[in-house]
């Protein structure tokens, strides 16, 4: 129940819809039972004639009696399908409605939560919660809902038809409803850590396809099809067996229902007929509970498909719900920044950072001035990327502060700082959309003149042109059908678009070939004029003309300077500079004569 009750509390803004939803089905129920009082009032016309039981209201004719019950009939079944129509609209609608907010509201969360929060889950799992466990709340709102209400009404309103008839019937016939209620209620129990394992399940299936798909040049380059395959058939394997165990439990529901059902019926059907053999009821009533019976008790089989229904949306609801209670450990509000306010100048203070256990950043200290391009350089795992994911805040430091023009960044809104940082990293991320699209992502109503402009800006324009559709491109999922080198020049382009004060280039010339390198530089030496430009790279040739060159080792800033001044103290950066252009090799290469 706790799961059912986050939802009420997450939907109160729709409770009204949900209340005459509710209203629509009860009303519908009402009309749905009314038939078989009809059927028992029509008996007793048919058998007492003149004496019957409408004659009390001064119709006397039976014609007319029969008449009127035609008319009646009319009424009562189209009063039972307008308010079928109007529960069945109302409750789809809600069931769109929430799971389209819910889903939204879920995914806006997700964005904001930090990096470290997707580092210790699967993207596939993710994606499972978002999709699949949330088209399970619909399923459930869209009839599982309405059924539940309309057993409760049968049960209330028929049961108010067996006392005010045979009070004693009532009380034998009616017996196993609340024992058919309980036993659902105590298979809903212990069905409910099933399903969750079910959902559980299959998010690794979600999680390992999607990894997968991904990855699929990969697989084949390596021919490993039937590896991955064997690992799919673990999964399904897993959820199979999963669903096993709560589908035994779920079956069993309905033949234990369908037992305490008999039990009501066969003593409606026996001791009810033995009551209108000796005249304690009349033969109208006895058909009227006969009938009534069967309306009521008959449905409750389907209890057993409510239950597993439901219990499968809870567990589906639980996973969305606690990922929309995940608190954001990194707060978004904070000091506006206005347009054109920042200067770009930072100053970092004994900045540490760790990934649990293990430091990446150790009181790391340094300033940058406005307009200054200064780069980092360093082996992987030296904690220059970790720099600027925390000028990013996509994690929070461990100790110290960044300042950005003063300010602590920790206490600036973090949209704005963002929107004041463009950022380019070796993993190009590209919308499934036209080059257009993706070098103006995140702007809204750029002219085509101002992306053309930071397309030649990039060096991308000519490669665009020679495309058949131009910059009206479909460039297919992550960009697929580009090249490594044009997908890192749309990139470069959409951060010179954004024209930030501050640029942010982490490793972006690391994975592509010469030609592209040398283009991308020279990009980078006009669009870093009068902006803050901080560069990671391995390839120092692309660093060469910094203003300040920062060397890390293991977390720390071990030298400091420019190009010449960091070769002339032959430290760490001479020796990989020496390492990069071959200037050892040439100075120790051996001479072999000639013959």
């Amino acid at each position: 129940m706790q799961a059912i009750s986050r939802l009420f509390n997450y939907a109160r803004q729709y409770r009204r819809d949900a209340y005459t939803a509710s209203l629509y089905s009860c009303v519908n129920k009402f009309f749905d039972v009314l038939p078989e009082v009809l059927i028992g009032v029509a008996v007793d016309v048919v058998v007492n004639k003149q004496a019957s039981f409408l004659a009390r209201f001064g119709i006397i004719d039976t014609m007319q009696q029969l008449s009127l019950l035609g008319i009646l009939t009319v009424l009562i079944w189209g009063g039972e399908s307008l308010f079928q129509f109007l529960y069945e609209v109302k409750w789809r609608n809600l069931a769109q409605t929430l799971q389209h907010d819910l889903r939204l509201d879920a995914y806006r969360h997700v964005q904001k939560l930090p990096l470290s929060y997707f580092e210790r889950r699967s993207t596939g799992n993710l994606m499972s919660v978002l999709n699949d466990d949330i088209n399970q709340m619909e399923r459930f709102l869209n009839g599982g809902a309405n059924s539940i209400l309309q057993v409760l009404c049968s049960s209330i309103m028929v049961g108010a038809v067996f006392f005010a008839l045979a009070p004693k019937l009532a009380l034998i016939s009616l017996l196993p409803v609340p024992l058919i209620l309980y036993g659902t209620f105590w298979f809903q129990k212990r069905l409910a850590p099933r399903y969750a394992a079910v959902r559980e399940a299959a998010g690794v299936i979600n999680g390992r396809l999607n990894n997968n798909l991904l990855g699929v040049a990969t697989i084949k380059a390596f021919t490993a099809e039937e590896f991955e395959a064997e690992h799919i058939r673990a999964a399904s394997d897993h959820y199979r067996n999963s669903n096993a165990r709560a589908i035994r439990l779920s079956a069993a529901i309905t033949p234990v229902i369908r037992m305490a059902i008999l039990a009501g019926f066969v003593a409606t059907l026996v001791y009810g007929g033995w009551m209108a053999t000796h005249g304690e009821i009349g033969v109208g009533s006895y058909s009227v509970l006969v009938y009534l019976t069967q309306r009521l008790l008959w449905p409750l089989t389907g209890l057993a498909d409510i239950a597993d229904l439901y219990q499968r949306s809870m567990a589906s609801i639980e996973r969305v719900l606690n990922v929309l209670a995940t608190p954001l450990t990194i707060p978004y509000e904070g000091a506006h920044l206005p347009d054109g306010s920042v200067a770009g100048a930072l100053a970092i203070d004994n900045l540490s950072f760790a990934y649990g256990a293990t430091a990446t950043l150790k009181n790391v200290s340094l300033t940058v001035g406005a307009g200054e391009t200064v780069a980092f350089v360093g082996a992987t795992g030296s904690g220059k990327s970790t720099l600027v994911k925390l000028l990013l805040r996509f994690y929070q430091p461990t100790s110290g502060a960044i300042r950005l023009d003063g300010q602590d960044i920790q206490q600036l809104n973090l949209s704005d700082l963002r929107r004041n940082i463009g950022y380019v990293s070796q993993d190009v991320f590209l919308t499934d959309g036209t080059i257009a699209d993706n070098i103006a992502y995140g702007v809204k109503g750029v002219p085509r003149a101002a992306v053309i402009a930071a397309a030649r800006a990039a060096e991308a324009h000519d490669f665009i042109e020679r495309l058949v559709q131009g910059y009206d491109t479909q460039i297919g999922e992550r960009g697929q059908k580009l090249s490594g080198g044009q997908r890192q020049r749309l990139a470069l382009a959409r951060a010179i678009l954004k024209d930030p004060p501050i640029l942010v280039l982490d490793e972006a010339t690391s994975a592509v070939d010469n030609e592209t390198e040398a283009a991308i530089q020279r990009s980078m030496d006009v669009i870093s004029q009068g902006r803050t430009t901080l560069v990671i790279a391995h390839r120092l040739s692309t660093v060469r003309h910094a203003h300040m060159i920062h060397v890390m080792e293991h977390g720390k800033i071990v030298e400091s300077g420019t190009h010449e001044q960091l070769l002339n103290r032959n430290g760490t950066y001479a020796s990989l500079w020496r390492l990069q252009t071959g200037e050892k090799m040439a100075a120790t290469e051996p001479v072999y004569a000639m013959h």
